[in-house]
């Protein structure tokens, strides 16, 4: 592969992932507003302790959407911060499968914030921030990736990577 169509692919790839984010950013905005009106019907509301902790829980979430919107709009509008191998991060919503040392398969969704993680799909679930995420960050099918664990270094053969669309 030349050298100019290795730019043309990383330049595609940029292009991508900035798409996927502004789609994740318009996808944030739109789930804080609703939540903020939500919020604001629970001010000098009468209930329960279930709904009072509810409403905590909604504020609290108000709070990550609008740390996670600053984030986005900062990295669009100044571009992808660098990851420590110099790669950018994967995109939530990627769908990676992983080969285990042990031999075990497994398809993982890419997820931006832990908040996002289906109920029940904890063990299918990859944050980008999170070491594999990084690792995995850059490469393509049929790599051979190493990361940090607090066992130690771990492998994982990358078999497929999907963006969003």
């Amino acid at each position: 592969m030349s050298q100019d169509s290795k730019s043309r692919e990383s330049t595609g790839l940029a292009d991508a992932a900035r798409s996927n984010l502004a789609a994740e950013l318009d996808r944030l905005r739109q789930r804080h507003d609703r939540l903020e009106v939500e919020v604001k019907n629970d001010r000098g509301m009468v209930g329960d302790h279930g709904d009072a902790a509810e409403a905590i829980q909604r504020a609290d979430e108000l709070v990550v959407l609008a740390d996670r919107i600053n984030e986005l709009d900062r990295r669009l509008r100044a571009g992808p911060p660098a990851t420590p191998n110099g790669s950018e991060q994967l995109p939530g919503g990627t769908e990676v499968t992983l080969r285990f040392p042990d031999g075990e398969v497994v398809t993982m969704h890419v997820i931006s914030i832990v908040e996002e993680t289906p109920v029940g799909r904890e063990a299918e679930t990859l944050t980008a921030r999170s070491p594999l995420g990084q690792a995995l960050a850059g490469h393509q099918a049929g790599d051979t990736v190493t990361y940090s664990t607090p066992q130690g270094e771990n492998q994982v053969e990358l078999l497929a990577v999907k963006l969003p669309t």
